[in-house]
This record gives C-alpha cells, structure tokens and sequence, in this order.
C-alpha cells in the first residue's frame, strides 16, 4: 500500500483505505472461485455501489459520487488487486453512467442515473462490431428514423455484462460513412428485439459475461438518443479517454498484486539452504518489477490529471497511460507467474488468473497499437 500512497491526498487516501477493506473483504477471497465458476457477482457489485462506486463521476445531484479521474484510477488500482475482471467491469459500468451524466439531457439523467449509481441496473458500453473493431468508425449497425422513433438493427461484439446489464449505451449510424455519421442511444435490456449470444469462452475475465448484443429491428423512442444526431463517436471517444485511465489502473493493481505475492512466496520458500528472497538475482527481479509499477502509476496518474484539467493533449496522455500501464501489469504478472515456478501455474495460487486476466487489458478499450497511432498522431501533429 505504502507504494501506491506516497502523493495521495488525504482524502484520497481515506478512499484508498476504504476501497482496500472492501477488496480485501468481498473480491480476493473470492476471485479464484469466481474465475472457475464464471460467476459474475452482481450482490457484490451492488455492495460496491453502497460505497459511492457504482457513479464515482457522476455529479453529486445526479446521484453519483462526484470524484475525479485523478481520485478513480487510485480507486480501480486498489479494487484489481483483489480481482481484475470485477474491477475492469466497474470501470465500464462508470463510463457508461458518466456518458448518460454528461452528454445526457434532464430528463435522461433521472430515468437511468439513479439506478445506475445504485448498481439496480448494470451498464453496458456497446462500440465494436464483429467487423469493427479497431476501426470503429467503420460501424455498420443502423438506426433509422421512423416517426417518432428510431429503429435500430446490427450486432455489438465483445460486450462486458451483455445479458446481465439493464442499460446499454450502443452505438449505431444515423447518417453517412465514418464517424460523423455516428449517434448514440440507450437501449434497454426488455425492448423488443434486443437478444444475446452465448457468453464467451475466454482466456481470462470469467468472472463477469461477454456475450454478442443483437439488435432485430429494436424500436425506441428518438428521446432515447444522447446528446445530437451525429454526436455518436465523439461521444464514444470521451468516454474511452476516461475508460482508458480506469483499465490502466487495474493493470497496475493487478500487476501490484502479483508483485505482492511474490514477495511473500520467495520469503516463505527455501532452496539450496537459503530462502529464495536471498538470492541477488531475485531481488533484482523484483526491483525492476516495483520500479516498473511505479512509472506506469506516476504516468497514468498524470494522464488522469490532464483529464480532470481539460488539457488539450489529454486524449495523447490517456493513450500513452493505457498502452504503457496495461504491458507493465502484464509483464510484472508473467514475471510473478516465473518467480513462482510451477505452483505459479497452478490456479489455487491465484497467479496465472491475474495473467489471463490482464492479457485482456492490452486489447480492450482500444488495442495498444491504437494507443500508438493517437500518440504518434499527437506527435505528427505538433511537427507540422
């Protein structure tokens, strides 16, 4: 914990502390069992959500917590050192409720707000296609104008909390080719025509679903559409900047983690008459390992700065937070994985899931050879 405290605020903090009790009581006990059972816990998220984590940037009058981004990656880190995947939901969950807070009207914010910071609904963010991905600009799922209505048709793939989520923020085009053609809408899990595929069998993130979201002729009211017809992907893209921060950090928490445990495993294990903690080459492993950690976190927690700040190169920042943070907590996971030997690659020891489950992180929320195209974009930009 010291590690991660050193440039909190005081109320930061508290946060983390509390945050801390929470994971230690209702995620980590319970994350390898989760994995293995691909249960998705929607009593503890809705706990989680008694603690203000269900709206932690939503504003105080909407019914949300009103933090910043700044304090929200110091929450994330702390909730993944107890289980990734849970904590990786509960930053889609806030982007999706920060979204509807910020690009939605009045009345918007008090059909799907309260329900959403309470976590009585769950959110889901639905942007990728099975043919767009990267690319999201290049979306094929319709909406089209009938009336008073729009009558949405396509599939959304890879969708964290698909079928368990009551509120889905999709993205669909209303308009021509690219991203100014792009609106977004609130769908809601019991409108006619909205049906899920099979839960996926994945590599790691078990512990909540990710299914396909279909949309057959989904009739909904043009009340349902955020902020203005062609608004879509800018939307989409602000609400990524902020998801970026919140998948960085449980990279870092999940990386923390499995540092934390190594430390403990190589205290506890002896070889050759001298316990393993001894041996100089394994120090030095570990060190790299912690001054890795600490970079990512010094750079995510910049990133989360200038997005609180409204910097301009805030989009570049959050790009460079995410690609560098999500290989960090990879590579320390492996390492940790290593420094275990063989019972790192059993489950019981927890290890090999925080693997899994951060292999993900270096795809979702943009591909880190995304991250690299913004960043390189920003740079070119400049230059010109």
């Amino acid at each position: 914990m010291r590690a991660m405290t050193t440039t909190l605020t005081k109320d930061q903090l508290a946060l983390a502390e509390v945050t801390l009790d929470f994971t230690e009581e209702h995620l980590t006990p319970h994350a390898v069992a989760w994995d293995r059972d691909k249960h998705f816990p929607v009593d503890v998220l809705r706990k989680a959500a008694g603690l203000g984590l269900g709206g932690i940037y939503v504003r105080e009058e909407s019914g949300g917590s009103g933090l910043s981004r700044a304090d929200g990656v110091v929450i994330f880190e702390v909730l993944a050192t107890g289980c990734p995947s849970i904590a990786g939901y509960l930053s889609i969950h806030n982007m999706v409720a920060w979204m509807i807070d910020h690009y939605g009207d009045e009345p918007q914010r008090a059909r799907w707000l309260p329900d959403l910071c309470a976590m009585d609904a769950l959110g889901s963010y639905c942007l990728t296609e099975p043919g767009a991905g990267s690319d999201a600009a290049a979306l094929r799922t319709r909406a089209v104008r009938d009336g008073d209505d729009y009558v949405l048709t396509g599939v959304k793939q890879f969708i964290s909390g698909a079928g368990a989520s009551q509120v889905y923020l999709v993205m669909a085009r209303t308009g021509g080719e690219g991203p100014g053609g792009v609106s977004a809408f609130v769908v809601e899990r019991d409108d006619p025509g909205l049906s899920f595929g099979p839960n996926e069998q994945k590599m790691g993130w078990n512990a909540q679903p990710t299914r396909q979201v279909v949309l057959d002729g989904v009739r909904i009211p043009a009340d349902r559409m955020l902020g203005a017809e062609g608004d879509g992907f800018r939307i989409a893209m602000a609400g990524l900047n902020g998801g970026r921060l919140g998948i960085a950090a449980c990279s870092l928490g999940g990386g923390r983690s499995a540092l934390h445990r190594s430390l403990a495993y190589l205290a506890d294990r002896e070889a050759f008459g001298a316990p393993l903690l001894d041996a100089q080459a394994l120090r030095f492993r570990l060190a790299d390992m912690a001054t890795e950690l600490a970079a990512a976190r010094a750079l995510v927690r910049q990133a989360a700065e200038a997005l609180d700040g409204g910097d301009p190169q805030a989009p570049q920042l959050c790009a460079m937070a995410k690609r560098f943070a999500t290989d960090t907590g990879y590579t320390v996971a492996d390492r940790a994985l290593q420094l275990h030997g063989g019972y790192g690659y059993l489950s019981e020891y927890g290890i090999e899931k925080i693997v899994r489950d951060l292999r993900v992180h270096q795809i979702l929320e943009g591909t880190n050879e995304i991250m690299r195209l913004i960043v390189a974009r920003g740079l070119t930009e400049v230059a010109r």
